[in-house]
C-alpha cells in the first residue's frame, strides 16, 4: 500500500515537472518570436527615423495632435449636458410672435419672432439671398455647420487690421446662438454654439437652416426677420425689395442698432455699399449690375414720432412675455393681444412732450422725457419711453432708475397714516433734526413751524417726512432716534414695496423720506393709481383679452387675473387722496391743475434739479411724467412744478375732455359751475369714444393730420420758463457736509 502511495506521488511530480519545462520552452519561444518581430518591426521604422529640426517637428505636431484628440473628447463630454438642455422641449421655449390690438380692436403693431412659411425661400428675392450669404457666410453650402477655412480668412484679415473686421461664426452658429444662447460673450458660449451648429446640420436642410436665420435674425427697430425688417424699413413685402434694399437689409446683421437706417442712414447706405462690393468679390454679381444699387441707394420710409406706439409696443411685449412663461396660455405661441391702450392719449402725449421740449427744453437744459397714462386700476393707455425711439430704443418709462426727490413722500406719509400715527388735521412742525451728522433743511435754511400736515406736503416740507420716519420706529419702542429712523424706514419700504415700487432696490439712506432711492416712472405712476382706486394695488398691466392664432378666447384679465389685493387701509387711502389734492390748488403743483376736474399729485425735484417730476391722477386716470438728462446732468433750475406739470396738465386736459368724471375717493368735487361758465376745453373733445376714433380713422381727420395741427397750434402758445416761486418750486439738493451722506435743501 505505502509503495503504491509513492509511485502515486512521484509521478505526480514527474507530471508537474513536465508541466512546467514546457511552459518555460513556450515562453521562451513566444519571447524569442516577439523579439524577432519587434526587430524586424524597428528595421522597417528606422527608414522612417528623422533627426534634427525634423524630429523636433514631429514630436512637436504628435503632441499637438495627442493634446488636441483629448481636448475634443473632455469638450464632448462637457458639451453633452448643455447642448441636451439647450434642445430639450425646444417646442415648448420656442418665442412668442405677438401681435398688439387697442383698446377699441386695432391693430398697433406687432413684436416677437414670426416664421413666415407664407414666403418660402425660393420666393424670396434672389439678390437678398446672395446679399446675406456674401455678407454672413460665403462657405454656407460648403461647411458641416464650422467653417475652418472661413475662420481661418477671419482671423488672418483681423490681424492684419489689428481689430476685428471680420467674424468666424457661420450662418449655422448664427441661428444656434439666436436659438438656444444669449448674446453674452464667452467661451463657454462659443463651444456651446459650435456644438449645437453641428447638431442643427444633423437635423435640418442647408435651405431649412438658410430660411430660419433669415427669419429670426434681429434686424433694428423691434422687427426680427428679412420679412418684418421690409415691412417696417421700406414699407412693402420682401418678395418685392430691389436690389439696394436687399444691400441695405443684409448690412444689418452685423449691427442692427447701429446701422439701422431709420437711426443713421449715412451708415445704413454706407454699410450697403459694403455688402455690394461682398457680392462682387464673392462672384454673385459683377460690378456693373450693382452700380445702379450704388448710384441709387435704399431710402427707408418715415418713421417719425407718432407714427407706432414703440416704447408701448416693446414693454407690452416684455410684460406678455413673462405671462406666457408662467404657463398662462398653455402651449400657445402665436397670440392676438389686445390691450388698454389709447391711440388718442398716446399721440397727445408723444406730441406734448416734443412741443415742451423743442419749446422750453433749451432754456432748462433738459434733453428727456418720460411719461406713462393709466387707468386707476394699471391699464396702461400711453407711454413715451423718450423723445425718439428712432434715435434711441432705451424705455425711460420702464428702464431707466431716478431719484423721485418730493414726488416719494406720498408713500412715506401713507406708511406713517397706516400706522395710525397721523391725520390730515394732524399738527406738524417744521424745526430742524438731525440724524447723526445729517440734517436735512429747507431752501434758505429757514424752518416755518407749526402747521397742519396738507400745508406740509402741498409745501412740500422736507423736515416733515425724516421726522416721521423716527416717529414711526419710536411708536415701535425704539427711543434711541437713529435706530427708531431706521426702523420707521423700513416701514417706509414695505410700504412702498406693496404700493408698487418694485422694479428697483430702494436702497435704505437716511435720505430715503425725501426721495433719495431710485425709481421708474412706471412704478411711481403704479403707486399713485393704487391711492386714486381706494388702496388696491394697481399693477400695470398691457393685456386686457388674450386669443390664439385662430381666433379663440384663451386669456380675459377680467376673468382670470387674481383680484387685486388692498395694499393700503381705504381709510388711509382717503386720507392721503384729500392730501394730495391741496398740492395743485394749494401748493407746487399749480401748473398742474385741470381746469373743471379735480385732481391730486406731487411735484418732485432732486439734488443739482437733476431730475423732474409730476405725478398726478383724478378718479378716471393716473399720468407719470418725468423731465431731465440721460447722463444725469444738471438742468437749469427745473422742477417738478414746471415742465413736469405742465406736460401732465397737457396730457390730462386732452385726455378728460368729454369724460364721464369720476371723483377721487376722500375728495368732494366742487360745487357744479353755473350756465354759461368756462368748461375743461374749449375746443371740440377728441372723447375717449370709439365713435370719435372711428371719425379720424374714416376721412375727417387722419391721426397724424391731428399731430400735425396739435404742434402748428402749439406754436402759438408760448412756453416760456417763469421764475421760481413758492408755488412751483419743490424738491430737495444734497450739499455735502463734513462726514454726512448729504444736506437737503428745499427748493422754494
Amino acid at each position: 500500500m505505502e509503495f503504491r502511495r509513492k509511485t502515486i506521488w512521484t509521478r505526480l511530480k514527474q507530471f508537474a515537472l513536465g508541466a512546467d519545462a514546457a511552459l518555460d520552452a513556450s515562453l521562451h519561444a513566444a519571447g524569442r518570436s516577439a523579439a524577432e518581430r519587434y526587430e524586424r518591426f524597428r528595421s522597417v521604422m528606422n527608414r522612417f527615423s528623422a533627426s534634427g529640426p525634423t524630429r523636433l517637428l514631429n514630436e512637436v505636431a504628435s503632441e499637438a495632435m495627442t493634446v488636441g484628440i483629448a481636448g475634443l473628447i473632455v469638450l464632448a463630454a462637457l458639451a453633452q449636458a448643455s447642448v441636451r438642455e439647450a434642445t430639450e422641449n425646444f417646442a415648448s421655449k420656442q418665442p412668442l410672435a405677438v401681435t398688439f390690438l387697442d383698446r377699441y380692436g386695432s391693430e398697433i403693431g406687432k413684436r416677437g419672432i414670426r416664421q413666415d412659411d407664407s414666403v418660402k425661400l425660393e420666393q424670396l428675392p434672389d439678390h437678398l439671398v446672395k446679399a446675406a450669404l456674401a455678407t454672413e457666410d460665403r462657405r454656407f453650402y460648403d461647411h458641416f455647420g464650422i467653417d475652418f477655412i472661413g475662420l481661418a480668412r477671419a482671423m488672418t484679415v483681423n490681424a492684419r487690421a489689428s481689430g476685428v473686421v471680420q467674424g468666424g461664426s457661420t450662418i449655422t452658429q448664427q441661428l444656434a446662438k439666436n436659438l438656444f444662447l444669449s448674446n453674452q460673450r464667452s467661451l463657454d458660449r462659443k463651444i456651446k454654439e459650435a456644438f449645437l451648429a453641428i447638431w442643427l446640420e444633423q437635423r435640418l436642410s442647408k435651405d431649412e437652416i438658410l430660411k430660419l436665420y433669415l427669419d429670426r435674425a434681429y434686424m433694428g427697430g423691434g422687427a426680427f426677420g428679412v420679412g418684418a425688417a421690409a415691412e417696417y424699413y421700406f414699407g412693402k413685402s420682401v418678395k418685392e425689395l430691389s436690389l439696394a434694399e436687399s444691400a441695405m437689409l443684409a448690412g444689418l446683421f452685423k449691427a442692427p442698432t447701429r446701422f439701422a437706417p431709420h437711426v443713421n442712414l449715412p451708415a445704413a447706405r454706407a454699410r450697403a455699399s459694403d455688402v455690394l462690393s461682398n457680392m462682387v468679390e464673392a462672384k454673385f454679381l459683377t460690378a456693373g449690375q450693382v452700380d445702379g444699387a450704388r448710384r441709387n441707394p435704399a431710402t427707408p420710409v418715415d418713421r417719425g414720432r407718432g407714427s407706432m406706439p414703440d416704447y408701448y409696443l416693446d414693454w407690452a411685449f416684455d410684460s406678455v412675455t413673462r405671462m406666457a412663461d408662467a404657463g398662462l396660455f398653455g402651449s400657445e405661441r402665436v397670440l392676438i393681444v389686445k390691450t388698454p391702450h389709447d391711440p388718442a392719449i398716446q399721440a397727445k402725449a408723444d406730441q406734448a412732450v416734443e412741443q415742451i421740449l423743442r419749446q422750453s427744453g433749451p432754456d432748462y437744459g433738459a434733453s428727456q422725457a418720460a411719461t406713462v397714462t393709466m387707468d386707476v386700476d394699471g391699464g396702461v393707455r400711453a407711454m413715451v419711453g423718450g423723445r425718439d425711439y428712432g434715435a434711441s430704443q432705451f424705455n425711460r418709462a420702464t428702464d431707466a432708475a431716478r431719484q423721485p426727490g418730493s414726488s416719494y413722500k406720498p408713500f412715506v406719509y401713507t406708511a406713517a397714516l397706516a400706522q395710525g400715527l397721523f391725520k390730515p388735521s394732524s399738527i406738524v412742525t417744521d424745526a430742524p433734526v438731525c440724524i447723526g451728522n445729517w440734517c436735512p433743511n429747507n431752501y434758505g435754511r429757514s424752518y416755518a413751524g407749526s402747521m397742519p400736515l396738507t400745508v406740509a406736503m402741498a409745501k412740500s416740507i422736507n423736515t416733515i417726512p425724516v421726522r416721521m420716519s423716527i416717529q414711526m420706529g419710536k411708536a415701535l419702542g425704539e427711543s434711541h432716534e437713529a435706530r427708531a429712523a431706521a426702523l420707521g424706514r423700513k416701514r417706509i419700504i414695505d410700504m412702498s414695496r406693496r404700493m408698487g415700487l418694485v422694479s428697483t432696490p430702494l436702497t435704505d439712506s437716511v435720505a430715503l423720506p425725501i426721495g433719495a432711492a431710485e425709481v421708474t416712472v412706471l412704478d411711481m405712476t403704479s403707486g399713485y393709481a393704487t391711492l386714486a382706486n381706494g388702496g388696491r394695488a394697481a399693477k400695470p398691466y398691457a393685456a386686457s383679452e388674450v386669443y390664439a392664432s385662430n381666433g379663440s378666447l384663451i386669456w380675459r384679465r377680467d376673468r382670470d387675473a387674481p383680484k387685486a389685493e388692498q395694499v393700503v387701509p381705504a381709510s388711509v387711502a382717503l386720507d392721503m387722496n384729500f392730501i394730495l389734492s391741496k398740492v395743485p390748488t394749494e401748493g407746487t403743483g399749480r401748473r398742474a391743475a385741470l381746469e373743471g376736474v379735480v385732481s391730486a399729485g406731487k411735484t418732485g425735484t432732486t439734488n443739482g434739479y437733476k431730475d423732474a417730476w409730476y405725478i398726478g391722477y383724478t378718479g378716471n386716470l393716473v399720468t407719470g411724467v418725468w423731465f431731465g438728462n440721460d447722463d444725469s446732468s444738471e438742468t437749469n433750475n427745473m422742477t417738478g412744478g414746471s415742465l413736469p406739470a405742465m406736460t401732465f396738465k397737457e396730457i390730462m386736459a386732452f385726455a378728460h375732455a368729454g369724460l364721464d368724471l369720476k371723483p377721487i375717493p376722500g375728495v368732494t368735487p366742487p360745487e357744479a359751475k353755473p350756465a354759461g361758465a368756462p368748461v375743461a376745453a374749449a375746443r371740440e373733445p377728441l372723447t375717449d369714444t370709439p365713435e370719435r376714433l372711428q371719425q379720424l380713422r374714416a376721412g375727417h381727420l387722419s391721426r397724424r393730420s391731428f399731430e400735425v395741427i396739435s404742434s402748428v397750434e402749439g406754436l402759438f402758445r408760448s412756453v416760456q420758463p417763469q421764475p421760481l416761486d413758492v408755488s412751483q418750486a419743490d424738491g430737495f439738493r444734497l450739499s455735502p457736509v463734513s462726514e454726512s451722506p448729504g444736506r437737503i435743501t428745499e427748493l422754494r
